[in-house]
């Protein structure tokens, strides 16, 4: 189905967001697909964040010489250039935007994509699972129950008053 929303009213957005924002008085959210790509890459222009190898132990997925098959705490691998974790692998990351097939006609100030298919939910990022190139800064991926898995997580941004 494809309709547009109005920006600022998710149906994707999880309850959990909606329920620290009202208990904080603080804006969360769900990263746009462009934040979120620009979060994972800190400033590279590598397949990863630490270069264009997967490398070994560097993130938590099938192929990436991690010990563990299942999700893992986060901060069990080194942070990126921009001190955030686990951005490849571990979970996918679920971002606000709707889904389209190819990233062409995406909104050009890094804001969330609304109109489209939102049934169909973006991740990003790779889990635990994937295989080392899912993990890649510039891989993108669908699926339509984003809640009801153990391989799919979410990131909150906050946003700042002026």
């Amino acid at each position: 189905m494809l309709r547009s929303k109005p920006r600022g009213t998710s149906c994707a957005t999880p309850q959990y967001v909606a329920w620290l924002s009202r208990i904080t008085g603080k804006d969360y959210r769900l990263l746009s697909e462009a934040e979120w790509e620009y979060a994972a890459r800190a400033g590279t222009t590598t397949t990863y964040s630490w270069g264009d190898d997967i490398g070994n132990g560097n993130a938590n997925c099938y192929g990436c010489g991690s010990q563990w098959r299942q999700t893992v705490p986060v901060g069990s691998f080194k942070p990126n250039a921009f001190g955030l974790y686990d951005m490849h692998g571990n979970v996918f990351e679920w971002v606000e935007d709707a889904w389209h097939g190819r990233y062409e006609g995406a909104p050009a100030d890094e804001s969330e994509w609304l109109e489209g298919d939102y049934q169909t939910s973006v991740v990003r990022g790779g889990s635990w699972f994937s295989d080392p190139l899912d993990l890649r800064s510039a891989y993108r991926n669908r699926t339509t129950v984003p809640g009801s898995s153990n391989f799919i997580g979410f990131r909150l941004a906050r946003t700042l008053d002026p």
